[in-house]
């Protein structure tokens, strides 16, 4: 006798045969996913991920409106390339690309191939350009310790699954701009890389000229906006207050580099 069998005959013949066409399909869509999954993540080239991110750029830019206001952008654009004055070769010479979209979302991202993207939403906690330093700091943090191309590998498979349940359920695929964009800056890092990437956008901001401490206000700020977030174990970042517990143990190296340079170049005059 094979256990479950009988059982399982019985309940499929009281589901509707439309159900259970779909069942069916997105059953079959699961096993072929399991494999295809499980190969793009190993034959998945970099060259590939950078294509991708190539075009999701494009559509952001073609879609998404800039700010009104004509001083955002050199503001953004001053503080940015402070902080890319700092990187080392491969990133010093990349084909950087700076652009501030007008939209509530409280986020920054930077993609493959040197496109940074900020959404005015972020001035609701970056208050001062020291704040809005540590955020793009940590942005290019993800890129340049490469996990920005390790979740494009890993989460790419997961994006093909949504359009086959997309279509599956409901007779039409989902937004190809939405999916494809929620590869690169919609999915979250996980809590080894978002902690990662905290420390080395903390240099990175202060050998720019930025004050380190600014850090811990903003994720001040981060924590007062996202007030009844889920606790750290049920989320992929850390909690707010785990990060500033990190911060201010890397704070004493970092102000030594910030004060540094002070010394030597000054701060920089983004205002």
């Amino acid at each position: 006798m094979l256990y479950g069998v009988g059982p399982t005959v019985t309940v499929m013949r009281h589901i509707p045969m439309g159900a259970r066409l779909i069942l069916t399909l997105v059953t079959a869509c699961l096993a072929v996913l399991a494999v295809g999954t499980a190969q793009a993540q190993f034959s998945m080239s970099r060259s590939e991920v950078e294509r991708q991110s190539r075009l999701e750029w494009l559509n952001m830019k073609r879609s998404l409106s800039r700010p009104a206001d004509p001083r955002i952008q050199p503001f953004v654009e001053c503080i940015t390339n402070g902080i890319l004055a700092t990187l080392e070769e491969p990133f010093a010479s990349m084909d950087w690309e700076i652009i501030v979209f007008d939209d509530e979302a409280t986020n920054a991202f930077a993609m493959p191939g040197g496109k940074i993207g900020v959404f005015t939403g972020i001035f609701k906690v970056a208050t001062t350009p020291d704040a809005l330093a540590t955020v793009i700091g940590h942005e290019i943090a993800h890129l340049t310790e490469d996990h920005v191309v390790e979740r494009a590998r890993k989460q790419f498979g997961t994006d093909l699954l949504s359009g086959i349940l997309s279509s599956a359920t409901y007779g039409y695929g989902g937004d190809s701009i939405r999916q494809g964009t929620a590869i690169f800056i919609g999915l979250p890092f996980d809590r080894r890389q978002e902690s990662d990437a905290d420390i080395v956008g903390l240099d990175y901001m202060a050998e720019a000229g930025f004050d380190p401490r600014e850090s811990l206000k903003l994720w001040r700020n981060m924590s007062d906006l996202s007030q009844g977030a889920p606790p750290e174990w049920l989320s992929t970042h850390p909690s707010d207050d785990t990060r500033m517990a990190a911060l201010a143990r890397s704070l004493t190296p970092a102000l030594i580099a910030y004060n540094e340079t002070l010394e030597t170049k000054g701060r920089p005059r983004c205002l």
